[in-house]
């Protein structure tokens, strides 16, 4: 076995372990040392935390080089499954986050609008990564992360009009006025897939010319796939740090909105795997359709409450909070999925 081999499949086997390893250092370094949170914050362009923005796309970029590109067309040919991700990513988990977030946090207004903006943007960056732990199927995570980013651009603003001021006057709650322009979630869609994206596409693209399919999938493949964990790693810590602080002074506030966020991704992800079974999906799509539906976009959503809230802002930190519980409760489903692919699916091969 070679060495890039060994190394990976060290770091799959303790995964769970460097994960939660990861969190601990971020959150204590974060609140034993302030001077970690400048750091890292002295990084910081616009609402854009460039070490996290890095990280990400590091993370991205392997999972990204491994999609077949040229087998896309057949993806977008699937209507079922096409129309089966558009339900559950722009139907049923936004309204599931919507009522979550009022029956959790209601009386913590501000909490709760950062809750609503977590379910109305959709996952199109760490979905990518744990499809791939979780053996899902790579073209069609590629295909429905970009269908999800031209939704995204399309109708993220209209979503929060909805949902944060049309939606809770009926209901007699505060409302929020949220402006965010076409462009301004088209940058963040760029910089979290589209950068990643290119960047696997043309590599895959340019070294199949250059050398052949084998070396690409036997050579090169397994040498940048470490890349991935490391990458998810070091965003964990970044990410934990920054919040550490905050982690450690006021848990509780943290545990009020971990509570609902916990509800929503474990929901999600059994509604969706049951309904990819129904359409009679085999494990890989059912999977990328679960982790797709389940998982959310914390970058934009964390941008937008800065942008619109202000960085101190309730609305923001109950965004950052998103992906510091979503990390460790999806690598969890991971765990979940592949056990559920041994018990259901080890004889069963569909395909659609």
């Amino acid at each position: 076995m070679s060495p890039s081999k060994k190394r990976l499949k060290f770091l799959d086997r303790y995964l769970t372990l460097w994960i939660f390893l990861a969190m601990f250092i971020g959150v204590f370094s974060g609140y034993l040392f302030p001077s970690v949170v400048s750091f890292w914050n002295s990084f910081q362009s616009g609402t854009t935390n460039i070490p996290i923005a890095v990280g990400l796309i590091l993370m991205m970029y392997p999972p990204l080089a491994k999609v077949k590109y040229e087998e896309l067309p057949d993806v977008f040919k699937n209507v079922k499954v096409l129309t089966l991700s558009l339900v559950q990513n722009w139907i049923i988990g936004p309204i599931l986050m919507f009522v979550l977030a009022i029956i959790f946090l209601q009386d913590y207004p501000e909490y709760m609008a950062g809750l609503i903006m977590i379910g109305l943007a959709r996952c199109i960056a760490m979905v990518i990564v744990w499809n791939e732990l979780a053996k899902g199927d790579s073209e069609y995570a590629a295909g429905l992360v970009a269908f999800n980013s031209i939704f995204q651009v399309l109708f993220f603003s209209i979503y929060a009009y909805v949902f944060l001021t049309v939606i809770p006057s009926w209901l007699g709650l505060k409302t929020f006025a949220v402006n965010i322009t076409i462009g301004q979630i088209a940058e963040s869609v760029f910089i979290y897939l589209g950068i990643p994206f290119l960047a696997g596409m043309i590599t895959r693209f340019v070294l199949l010319k250059l050398k052949s399919k084998q070396w690409y999938e036997q050579k090169f493949i397994p040498k940048i796939s470490p890349i991935t964990l490391i990458a998810l790693l070091f965003t964990i810590v970044v990410m934990f740090s920054l919040k550490g602080e905050y982690i450690v002074k006021i848990p509780l506030d943290v545990i009020r909105i971990a509570i609902p966020l916990l509800f929503y991704f474990v929901i999600m992800f059994f509604i969706s795997f049951y309904l990819g079974i129904k359409i009679g999906a085999n494990y890989s799509r059912t999977a990328t359709l679960s982790f797709t539906a389940a998982s959310n976009n914390f970058e934009l959503a964390i941008a937008v409450a800065i942008a619109v809230f202000g960085i101190n802002s309730g609305e923001a930190f109950a965004a950052v909070i998103g992906p510091l519980v979503e990390v460790p409760v999806l690598i969890a489903l991971v765990n979940v999925a592949l056990w559920m692919r041994e018990k259901y699916f080890k004889e069963l091969i569909t395909t659609m």
